[in-house]
């Protein structure tokens, strides 16, 4: 049973003002080892997920200001976890998450890990040894994810959580080839300014039981937040490595999410979920029809009244009719930098745009980024009457 429980983190954000959100859609190399999904270039994959650490904990220009950093399902190389925390723990500013999903690992290196970290992990850490306990199945693989916070005092937490509910890929006959289940995820709420937040591992998203659904168990915790504390769930990031992030499943989801139909739901209606995808270039998965990787997108409800727009690198629509407003991104290898709009509705008469694309970055090289708008582009005209505006467009176009 899907389990959340909360986790309080000494997080500053600033007071009334908007927070910096970095997607790295980057491409993932996969191959089927002989237990699990594995890498088959972890070390060229490091390289390029340090220049993109090097790149936030540098900060040039207005990046110094970000305070989340997403990396897609499956793109940190097992071997490479330590040292990434290592480096996020030295480099990194106080106040930034950085959330990263990790290749296939076997479950008791998982349990190892959690032993390691258990003071931010004492419920996954009993949840995984009485799973352990009750069947054999130390060498279940693990698709897991890592929540890293350098805290507003320099302190780094490190919290996990491992995918409930596996692709079709990951589900087999045999039991003991299947995916392991995880079962506790953290809520993490910020103190002293009310933030609170959760991600979530690409299918953990959708509807996989009609009984008892991981979302519904997300918007009855985030409703229950609001009555007691008048807090809501103000971000969920959905890690994704999936050819298909705009499939019917998905929008189903975010149609009951942001809808009301059934019943009211003020913990989530301002919640900005971000769907954090690998990029186009994703290879090792079979990939059947017109499907493909990128497309990371941002939704938000539609009180913020976004209009629909359409530019080479990104456009804006309501996810065919839904009651939201979508920022949906191309299947490039890019780093989009935005922020995160704030939780209340804007006044119709405001001149305020509730969401920027603030910079985007294509690779340059092994382990290079350059801004968009550096480089030798056609611009599109005037694109200041736009509600969602780039720095610079670029070519290519969202497909």
């Amino acid at each position: 049973m899907f389990q959340i429980v909360d986790k309080q983190i000494n997080v500053e954000f600033p007071l009334g003002h908007h927070l910096h959100c970095l997607i790295a859609q980057i491409p993932n190399s996969l191959g089927l080892s002989s237990f699990a999904c594995k890498l088959t270039d972890p070390q060229p994959q490091w390289e390029r997920i340090r220049s993109i650490l090097e790149l936030a904990a540098e900060g040039p220009g207005n990046l110094k200001k970000l305070h989340f950093l997403l990396l897609p399902e499956s793109a940190m190389p097992a071997e490479h976890v330590d040292e990434a925390l290592s480096f996020i723990d030295r480099r990194f500013r106080p106040n930034t998450i950085t959330m990263f999903g990790v290749e296939h690992i076997r479950l008791h290196e998982y349990l190892g890990i959690l032993e390691k970290y258990r003071a931010d992990n004492e419920e996954a850490l009993a949840s995984v040894l009485k799973d352990i306990d009750a069947g054999d199945i130390e060498q279940v693989p693990v698709n897991w994810a890592v929540i890293a916070i350098k805290e507003a005092d320099g302190r780094l937490r490190v919290f996990l959580q491992a995918k409930s509910h596996p692709m079709v890929a990951e589900e087999t006959i045999d039991p003991f080839h299947d995916l392991y289940r995880g079962k506790v995820f953290p809520l993490l709420r910020c103190t002293p300014v009310g933030f609170n937040f959760m991600a979530m591992i690409c299918l953990d998203y959708i509807y996989r039981d009609l009984y008892q659904s991981n979302i519904n168990a997300v918007i009855e915790r985030a409703n229950e937040l609001f009555f007691r504390t008048r807090q809501r769930l103000d971000l969920l990031a959905v890690l994704q490595c999936n050819p298909k992030p705009e499939h019917q499943a998905f929008r189903d989801v975010v149609n009951g999410f942001y809808g009301e139909y059934l019943a009211y739901t003020p913990g989530v209606r301002d919640t900005v979920t971000v769907f954090a995808n690998t990029s186009a270039e994703t290879s090792g998965l079979n990939v059947k029809g017109d499907y493909t990787f990128g497309h990371s997108s941002v939704i938000i409800h539609k009180s913020h009244k976004i209009v629909p727009v359409n530019y080479p690198e990104f456009a804006s629509d309501d996810f065919g009719g839904l009651p939201v407003c979508r920022l949906r991104f191309g299947a490039d290898t890019r780093l989009y930098y935005f922020n995160l709009p704030l939780f209340h509705e804007l006044d119709p008469r405001t001149t305020r745009f509730p969401l920027k694309v603030h910079g985007i970055y294509r690779p340059e090289g092994r382990t290079g980024w350059i801004r968009l708008e550096d480089t030798d582009l056609t611009p599109l005209g005037d694109i200041r009457q736009a509600q969602v505006c780039p720095l610079s467009p670029a070519p290519g176009g969202v497909k």
